[in-house]
C-alpha cells in the first residue's frame, strides 16, 4: 500500500523545497514501501553516520550526487560521522602498494571536502565506532537513527537501545537530510522481538568474535536473545562488557546480518522486558564448547601459502576503545617480556578513532605501546586489505569481520598476543 505522509512530508515530495529534495524524499518513500512501511518517523538521534567514507576513483555517481546535493543547498539536517579513512601514511606498504593506493583512492581529498560541506561532524569523526564517548556520536535509548555501518547499527540497537534499520549507503544520508526515515523492521516493537533463543553452555568465557560469528551464521538477519552470557561478562554495561559486545556484535553483523541482539540481564530492553521480548514461536540454538570449536574450524585459510609467515597484523576492526588500547598494551607488554623481546615479531597496526587516540596519547601507555613497535592508526583495515596487492599478503587479525571480507587469517586475542611475542604462523 502507498505510504501515508504528513502534509509537510508530502509537500517536500511535491517539490516545495526543490527538485533535489523531492528526489531525496521519493527515494526514502520507495525504500520504505519496498519493506512495507506505512509511514515515516522523525530522526531523533543527535547525529547521522555515513558508511561511504572512501574516495574510490570508480565512485563517480556518488560524487556527482554529492555535487548535486551541495549545489541545490540540500544539506544534512544533522551533523554526521563517517566510516574510517582508507589511507594512512604510517601503515606499512611497499612502493607499488603505495602507488596503487593513491590511484585507487584518488578522490579521497575532494570527497572529504564534499562531506565537510554536507555536514561532517568533525575531522576526527572518521570511525566505524562512532558511538564511543570520545567521538561524540552516542545516541540515547529510544533515539531513531539513520545509519548504515553494520557494526555501529547493531551496537546502537543492542547496547544503547536506540532504533535503526540496517540501511544502505547513501540512503542513510538521505534520512539525515530529510529528517525522517521509513517506519519498519527494527524501528517497530514487533521487529525488535527475538525469534531465536541462544543458550550459552560453555565451560569458559566464549571468545567474543567466535560467539558472534556462530550466532550470526545461525540466525542470519533475525533477532537473537542470548541467555547465560552474563555468567562470563557480568550484568553491568561497563567498559569491559561494552568492548566485548562491540566485537561480538560486529561478528554477528558480518558473519550474518544481525542488526539487533538482546543479552538476558544486560542490554537495556532485555533488562526491562526479559523473556517478554521472545516471540512465541522462537527457535533455540545451544552453544557449547564443541559448537564454538566447530565454528572456528570452519574458517578457511585462503592464503596462497597457508604456512607463510605473517607480513602484517591488524587489531581493531571495529576500532578499539580506550579501555581496549590499555588492555592490549598490558597484555602485549607482559608477553614480550616473558618472551625476552622488546618489540613485536610481526609488523602490527592497532586501529582506533582519532579522538580516542588523542586521549590515549596523554597516558604512559602510549609510549609503552609504540615502544613495542606497534603502529597506532585511524585507518579502516578492510579498505586497506580490499585490493589485489594487499589481498595477496599473509595478514593475521583478531577480527571476524576482517576475516570475512578479506583474505586475513583469524586468530583469537590470546593467539595474536602469542604471535606478536614469538612470531610464527
Amino acid at each position: 500500500m502507498p505510504m501515508i505522509l504528513t502534509p509537510e512530508q508530502q509537500a517536500l515530495l511535491n517539490g516545495e523545497k526543490g527538485e533535489t529534495m523531492a528526489k531525496v524524499v521519493k527515494s526514502l518513500v520507495m525504500y520504505g514501501e519496498t519493506f512495507g512501511a506505512e509511514k515515516m518517523v522523525p530522526v531523533t538521534g543527535g547525529c547521522g553516520h555515513l558508511v561511504t567514507s572512501f574516495g574510490l576513483s570508480v565512485m563517480k555517481p556518488v560524487y556527482a550526487l554529492m555535487d548535486q546535493l551541495i549545489q541545490s543547498g540540500v544539506l544534512s539536517g544533522q551533523k554526521f560521522s563517517a566510516d574510517p579513512r582508507p589511507l594512512d601514511p604510517n601503515v606499512p606498504k611497499n612502493l607499488l602498494q603505495d602507488l596503487f593506493f593513491h590511484v585507487m583512492y584518488s578522490k579521497q581529498a575532494s570527497y572529504e571536502k564534499q562531506l565537510e560541506t554536507l555536514g561532517l561532524l568533525s575531522d576526527d569523526s572518521f570511525t566505524c565506532a562512532c558511538y564511543l564517548d570520545q567521538v561524540g556520536n552516542k545516541p540515547a535509548k529510544g533515539d531513531v537513527l539513520s545509519w548504515a555501518e553494520s557494526s555501529a547499527v547493531v551496537y546502537a540497537n543492542s547496547v544503547l537501545g536506540a532504533r535503526c534499520n540496517r540501511n544502505s549507503g547513501i540512503l542513510e544520508l538521505f534520512g539525515s537530510i530529510a529528517g525522517f526515515v521509513p517506519y519498519f523492521g527494527l524501528l517497530t516493537e514487533e521487529g525488535r522481538k527475538a525469534t531465536w533463543v541462544v543458550e550459552i553452555k560453555t565451560t569458559k568465557k566464549p571468545e567474543a568474535q567466535i560467539l558472534g560469528s556462530a550466532i550470526g551464521m545461525k540466525v542470519m538477519e533475525d533477532v537473537p536473545y542470548v541467555k547465560g552470557l552474563t555468567a562470563f561478562i557480568g550484568s553491568e554495561l561497563n567498559d569491559d562488557a561494552t568492548a566485548y559486545l562491540k566485537d561480538f556484535g560486529a561478528a554477528t553483523a558480518s558473519n550474518g546480518a544481525v542488526g539487533l541482539y538482546h543479552i538476558a540481564g544486560l542490554t537495556p530492553e532485555a533488562v526491562e522486558q526479559a523473556d517478554a521480548l521472545i516471540a512465541p514461536d522462537a527457535n533455540t540454538y545451544v552453544i557449547d564448547d564443541a559448537e564454538l570449536e566447530r565454528v572456528r574450524a570452519s574458517y578457511p585459510v585462503i592464503w596462497k601459502d597457508p604456512n607463510a609467515e605473517p607480513k602484517l597484523c591488524f587489531v581493531g576492526c571495529p576500532h578499539l576503545s580506550l579501555k581496549q588500547l590499555h588492555d592490549w598494551t598490558d597484555a602485549l607488554g607482559a608477553a614480550l617480556e616473558k618472551a625476552g623481546r622488546k618489540t613485536v615479531a610481526i609488523p602490527t597496526v592497532f586501529t582506533s578513532p582519532t579522538a580516542v587516540q588523542a586521549e590515549f596519547r596523554q597516558t604512559p601507555d602510549y609510549q609503552r605501546l609504540t615502544g613495542m613497535g606497534v603502529i597506532l592508526s585511524y585507518i579502516c583495515p578492510l579498505m586497506y586489505m580490499n585490493n589485489p596487492l594487499c589481498g595477496k599478503m599473509p595478514v593475521v587479525t583478531n577480527s571476524n569481520k576482517l576475516r570475512t571480507y578479506t583474505s586475513a587469517r583469524y586468530h583469537t586475542d590470546a593467539e595474536i598476543i602469542e604471535l606478536l611475542a614469538k612470531g610464527g604462523n
